[in-house]
């Protein structure tokens, strides 16, 4: 072949360690994703055995701490969509976690409590949740663990209005 028409072969791509992150480092955005997809990794691991969710977790969480509580409130307390705080509690309900039971001010809604399986449960992944988090920032003080979760309330919260 003539080496005018000879097409060059592709260098490999570089290893992962190997590339040029450029800006990314330097951005907070970029650093969040990476953390919350190591915290989501471990706790899958973690919750592998009993099969909760970061956001099923923190459902029953706020249930639990506000027993008779609509989907609605809950998905505002949150910031997703009613919708999808349906689906949430669906399948929660079908694992006998929640129930559902009218609620006594509104007609309407439904009041959201722990059954004694939700109840029992949590018992058990509070310490699983806790060792989570331990292990996730175990290269952390607990001033520093303080520090990090005020700053990253800051920034969900946005910026102070004076």
């Amino acid at each position: 072949m003539d080496s005018e028409t000879e097409t060059p072969e592709a260098a490999p791509p570089p290893a992962a360690d190997a590339l040029d992150f450029d800006i990314l480092p330097q951005l907070m955005g970029y650093q969040l994703r990476r953390a919350q997809l190591r915290m989501f990794t471990d706790f899958a691991g973690a919750m592998g055995a009993v099969q909760i969710t970061p956001g099923q977790f923190g459902v029953l969480v706020l249930i639990e701490a506000n027993p008779g509580s609509t989907q609605s409130a809950l998905a505002r307390a949150i910031g997703i969509e009613r919708s999808t705080m349906v689906a949430v509690i669906d399948t929660l309900e079908r694992r006998a976690l929640v129930e559902r039971r009218p609620s006594k001010v509104d007609r309407r809604s439904n009041a959201l409590v722990l059954s004694t399986g939700g109840a029992a449960l949590m018992d058990k992944l509070r310490p699983m949740v806790r060792a989570h988090e331990d292990r996730i920032a175990g290269d952390l003080s607990p001033a520093e663990r303080r520090l990090l979760i005020d700053l990253l309330r800051r920034l969900s919260d946005g910026p102070a209005t004076k």
